[in-house]
């Protein structure tokens, strides 16, 4: 087996065959397939790691997936949405720490005065911050008027996580109605794409009735569609949602983590250029997750910058970690994480995804 990956991790193109040789790595092997992900990330992108400061504005939504813990049918959920003024101040905090970015995330909604609130506080931001905040929005599925707008209005880069990329698993984490279409939300990237977004999207690692066939479809799904930042972690139950109901199908935390962590180096390896997240949920399994991500490919991480008072009430999954931590203790925190994971932080700077870059040849 070890000739096999060495073999593989050797190629320039991938199969499924191969990528699903890669993620079944045991303990021993997946070393080689770190890396060689920590080598192709230096080699491409380079050690530096971009904050995208997170603002989650609220946990009011439309939606009803079966994995969400902020689903519309979760009667338990604290509703809130973040005033303009808190938004803004999270953006100077944001501004005057050269986070270089921020991303404003919501649960999924539209309506007429909800979409022009979102168009003013991105003319606020940017105004603010005389253009130099980058923004990335991850606001769901919206019409193509929508995301002109918003694009139009200063956000160039937004996240629409398609969840599961294989059609026939969809309607088992959705229900199966025209809020929760599939080909709709595939629609809905080729909208971003059509309007000048940079591009990205995202899966649940660990999923019950998944396979680690579906997850490499997922990595080749990622290939297909090129995309230029990904956004991807391991599935994390949420006892007030019907999914819950499944959790004795799931792997134990551990393995999910380790097998997100392959998902990210597998990427590195199959996306050489494009942007990765190390995610919230792979520190809410692993104390040390978010560095470890880092190490094997991932070059993106969120400071979260939401007022403490709503933290505890954004939660899609349970054990979120640093609910508590205010901006500054975010900020300590994750200098040292990065440092430890021998990376260097990229103040003050974008950070756009390099494959954006050479796939469009816009700067």
């Amino acid at each position: 087996m070890s000739d096999r990956i060495k073999s593989v991790l050797d190629q320039d193109t991938f199969s499924k065959t191969d990528l699903v040789t890669l993620l079944s790595a045991d303990e021993e092997l997946r070393k080689l397939v770190f890396a060689k992900a920590e080598e192709v990330k230096n080699l491409f992108v380079g050690n530096k790691v971009y904050y995208r400061g997170l603002i989650e504005f609220s946990n009011l939504c439309g939606k009803n997936c079966y994995y969400c813990g902020i689903r519309a049918g979760n009667k338990n959920a604290h509703r809130y949405e973040v005033t303009e003024q808190e938004v803004l101040d999270a953006a100077r905090y944001a501004y005057e720490n050269q986070f270089g970015s921020l991303v404003i995330q919501a649960g999924e909604r539209s309506g007429v005065q909800y979409v022009k609130r979102i168009e003013r506080l991105i003319k606020m931001i940017k105004q603010m911050s005389n253009g130099e905040l980058g923004i990335t929005l991850s606001l769901g599925e919206q019409s193509e008027e929508t995301y002109r707008r918003w694009f139009e209005a200063g956000a160039h880069r937004y996240l629409l996580r398609i969840e599961v990329s294989n059609p026939d698993l969809y309607p088992k984490y959705h229900p199966n109605n025209k809020a929760h279409d599939y080909n709709e939300r595939l629609e809905a990237l080729y909208r971003l794409r059509k309007v000048g977004y940079q591009v990205g999207t995202g899966v649940m690692i660990g999923l019950p009735f998944q396979t680690v066939e579906d997850l490499a479809d997922d990595l080749l799904f990622f290939q297909k569609h090129d995309i230029d930042m990904v956004g991807m972690g391991p599935y994390i139950e949420h006892e007030n949602t019907p999914m819950y109901e499944h959790r004795h199908l799931l792997l134990p935390k551990t393995e999910r983590f380790y097998l997100s962590l392959k998902m990210v180096a597998v990427l590195r390896i199959l996306m050489k250029d494009i942007n990765i997240a190390a995610t919230t949920a792979m520190q809410a399994i692993d104390p040390v997750g978010r560095e470890k991500a880092i190490k094997v490919g991932a070059n993106i991480i969120m400071p979260n910058l939401t007022p403490t008072k709503y933290r505890d009430d954004y939660l899609l999954y349970e054990d979120k970690p640093c609910t508590d931590e205010d901006a500054e203790e975010c900020k300590r925190c994750l200098e040292a994480r990065i440092h430890m994971a021998g990376g260097e932080i990229g103040y003050g700077e974008w950070g756009d995804s390099k494959h954006f870059k050479n796939r469009t040849g816009k700067p």
